[in-house]
């Protein structure tokens, strides 16, 4: 065998083991996992030791294209992803114009095809009236079907019960879901600004977008999930109240799983008198309770999966009033650095971070030959040094925003080197330059 190339000395952490072994990666994918590889390869590099895990798959990015690449590009925002450790993504549908028609859909996958430098793949979006578009959806045309039940963009709030049952009686594709009840936040905005006019202060929106519309909105997505046998996964929970609608089984034994974001794993809502609307987001960041109970439920296998729900808007839209100032932070290029600060303080072990972000992705969207480090597999890795520190450097940033609500944050758990199919992207944080085009992921359904 010649191997394109060798990677030695890894400390493997996969499938719930730790291993030293060397790896051969030949024509994209993992030919040869052993202790110990001789051969002849194309390049060869001494991990020294590193930690290699997968590559990061985040199920929640908005990449803001096309039509709002002000704020960030498929190409700049999947440069970031790469320097944080993360090779494959799913993007949302809330773009202009949005993705809730099979045309659209295409044009995304054109889009990802020539600009995407991380393996990529994007969710049709549901509205009130586009319910004969998603019959068409085949069961591995998409990630799966976004439905925002709670506030959005443009015409994909869908709040008519009537569409939500044929959705989720129909739908061939997970159905993965925003969970606020519109009606509770629409009048708790106006309470609020009888109160304070247009400048509500930030830490006002832990309250606004409140527990009480999360729960009321999950849980009516829990039960046309269970009425109907669909598969529902719900995006970004925030409260502990909703993980009383979830089960710990095994992921494989769930038609029901759920996701917790970084910001609401890290911060809580003592951060607002600091960072302002730069933590501003939907669903709020809210209690330090509800950040621990996450935690909690990340670890007994309550809560499957974690994202970022990278969500880029500029510095200048960020200063705005609180009614005026858009919801989301930028987060991709830093989620292992603040997973492996979470491991540092000890509520993950490197394991339970892998399988939580890259494992239980793969198996419950059912993505063909990646989430794993197993011969035959696509060579998707991330060599991490989890004992040294980073401070998050404004310069060092790969969004096109330019900003980031770590900075000046120092955390541990370095990412060394990313690898996309098999290629070294991304050294000591910087991506190479020209940097690999990545590949459209495909599903097993």
């Amino acid at each position: 065998m010649i191997a394109d190339l060798v990677i030695k000395n890894c400390l493997l952490v996969n499938e719930q083991t730790r291993s030293e072994v060397d790896i051969a990666i030949k024509d994209s994918r993992i030919e040869k996992i052993a202790s110990s590889i001789s051969c002849e390869a194309k390049q060869e590099i001494d991990s020294q030791g590193n930690i290699i895990i997968p590559g990061v798959i985040d199920d929640q990015v908005h990449f803001r294209e096309p039509g709002l690449t002000h704020k960030g590009s498929i190409h700049t925002e999947t440069l970031a992803a790469l320097a944080g450790g993360t090779t494959s993504f799913f993007e949302m549908p809330n773009v202009n114009p949005p993705t809730t028609n099979l045309e659209n859909l295409e044009e995304k996958f054109s889009l990802g095809a020539s600009k995407s430098h991380a393996n990529y793949s994007f969710y049709f979006g549901a509205s009130n009236t586009n319910i004969e578009e998603i019959k068409k959806l085949g069961k591995n045309d998409a990630s799966g079907i976004k439905i925002f039940m709670g506030s959005s963009t443009g015409d994909m709030l869908v709040d008519d019960e009537e569409v939500l049952e044929q959705i989720f009686a129909h739908a061939a594709v997970p159905i993965v879901t925003h969970c606020e009840d519109t009606p509770m936040i629409s009048a708790l905005e106006e309470k609020y600004k009888r109160e304070y006019g247009e400048e509500v202060p930030p830490a006002m929106h832990a309250l606004i977008r409140s527990r009480e519309a999360c729960l009321k909105s999950s849980s009516f997505a829990v039960d046309l999930a269970k009425r109907h046998g669909s598969q529902l996964h719900i995006l970004h929970l925030t409260t502990e109240d909703e993980i009383a609608l979830l089960s710990n089984l095994p992921i494989d034994k769930k038609n029901i799983t759920a996701e917790a974001c970084v910001h609401h794993l890290f911060y809580s809502e003592k951060d607002y008198e600091e960072l302002g609307h730069q933590i501003k987001c939907n669903p709020s960041i809210k209690s330090e309770t509800d950040r621990q109970a996450l935690l909690r439920a990340l670890k007994d296998g309550t809560i499957d999966i974690i994202a970022t729900d990278h969500a880029p808007h500029t510095w200048e839209e960020k200063q705005n009033s609180y009614f005026n100032a858009p919801s989301g932070l930028p987060l991709v290029q830093h989620t292992l650095n603040l997973l492996m600060e979470l491991s540092h303080q000890g509520y993950f072990s490197i394991e339970e971070i892998v399988q939580k972000t890259s494992h239980n992705i793969a198996d419950r969207f059912k993505i063909k030959d990646r989430g794993y480090i197993r011969e035959g597999y696509y060579a998707d890795l991330v060599e991490v040094n989890p004992n040294q520190t980073i401070t998050v450097n404004k310069d060092d940033l790969y969004y096109l925003c330019g900003w980031s609500p770590l900075e000046n944050k120092t955390l541990h758990g370095v990412v060394s080197r990313t690898y996309l199919n098999g290629c070294l992207v991304c050294a000591d944080g910087r991506v190479i330059d020209p940097a690999p085009m990545g590949m459209k992921l495909e599903f097993n359904r």
